[in-house]
């Protein structure tokens, strides 16, 4: 398993439940930091989540999936569940 970091902008149309579900089911732990910024822990692949993800999306809309390296990440400001959350699986 591994964790990916998940970036999007929705442009036009903005139907956040239907994006928040299908990258919830990306993978089986998610985390979701800031408001355009989730992390995921999944066995699949960045383009595979992407795919899915995408789904969800409109043709307009932008989308980021990148593997995120263990052992090398630092944050500020974030609440202590997800400080929590960030400890646990980085």
């Amino acid at each position: 398993m591994a964790v990916y970091i998940i970036s999007y902008d929705l442009n036009k149309q903005k139907n956040y439940p239907a994006l928040y579900d299908a990258i919830k089911s990306a993978g089986t732990n998610w985390c979701h930091p800031m408001d355009s910024t989730w992390l995921v822990v999944s066995s699949a692949t960045s383009s595979v989540i992407r795919d899915h993800i995408a789904r969800a999306m409109d043709k307009d809309d932008s989308l980021l999936v990148c593997k995120v390296a263990k052992g090398d990440s630092a944050w500020r400001g974030l609440s202590q569940q997800v400080s929590d959350w960030l400890k646990a699986n980085l």
